[in-house]
C-alpha cells in the first residue's frame, strides 16, 4: 500500500482570513449529487451498458444450475449470484460466468410471436387464398370441362401460404435478447 502525499499548505500565521461568503454560482458541498460505482467501488464507463432485470436473472438461473452440477460450491454460487444483483452493468456479468461451460444451442432456435403488421398481412394472404380456391372450386363444378379438379393450384397457394407463415416478421425471443457474452 503506497502513501499519498500531503498536499495540504503548512499552517500559517496565527491570524486566519475571514471566510469568504459562497457564491451564488457554486452551489453548497451537501448539494452535490452521489457519483453512481459499480461492484468494485470504480465509477462505470460511460460506454459501458447497463444489465436488465431478464439478464441478471439469466445469470443467476445459469450460476444455479452450475451450483446444481458441482461445478461450483454453495458458498461461491451465493457470492456470485449477490454479485450478479448487485451489477449495474452487462460488463460486471461476464465474470461471474467465467470458468462454466456454455449451455447446450437449441437445435431451431426459439421463435417469438407474429408482430401485429405480420398477422394483419398473414390474414389478408389467407383471405385471398380462400377466396381463390372457392372461385376455382366452384369453376370446378359449374364449368364446362367434367373432370377438372384444382388440386395442383390449390397444393401451390397452401404451399405459399405456409412459407409465408413460417417467414413472416416476428418478434424477438428471449434468447435473441441476451447479448452473446452472457448466453
Amino acid at each position: 500500500m503506497t502513501a499519498i502525499p500531503d498536499t495540504r499548505p503548512a499552517p500559517g500565521p496565527a491570524t486566519a482570513p475571514a471566510p469568504a461568503a459562497p457564491s451564488p454560482v457554486t452551489p453548497p458541498p451537501a448539494a452535490t449529487a452521489p457519483t453512481a460505482t459499480t461492484a468494485g467501488g470504480l465509477p462505470p464507463r460511460s460506454d459501458a451498458v447497463l444489465a436488465s432485470d431478464a439478464e441478471r436473472e439469466h445469470v443467476t438461473a445459469r450460476l444455479r444450475t452450475a451450483a446444481a452440477e458441482g461445478r461450483l460450491t454453495l458458498a461461491e454460487s451465493d457470492e456470485r449470484q449477490a454479485a450478479a444483483y448487485a451489477a449495474r452493468t452487462r460488463d460486471e456479468l461476464v465474470p461471474l460466468l467465467a470458468g462454466l461451460p456454455r449451455p447446450p444451442r437449441p437445435r431451431r432456435p426459439r421463435r417469438g410471436p407474429l408482430t401485429p403488421r405480420a398477422q394483419r398481412n398473414l390474414r389478408i394472404h389467407a383471405g385471398v387464398t380462400v377466396a381463390v380456391l372457392l372461385l376455382l372450386v366452384l369453376g370446378a363444378v359449374l364449368g364446362p370441362a367434367p373432370l377438372f379438379v384444382p388440386i395442383g393450384p390449390a397444393f401451390w397457394l397452401g404451399l405459399i401460404l405456409f412459407v409465408h407463415s413460417r417467414r413472416a416478421e416476428r418478434e424477438a425471443s428471449p434468447d435473441e435478447e441476451l447479448p452473446e457474452e452472457l448466453r
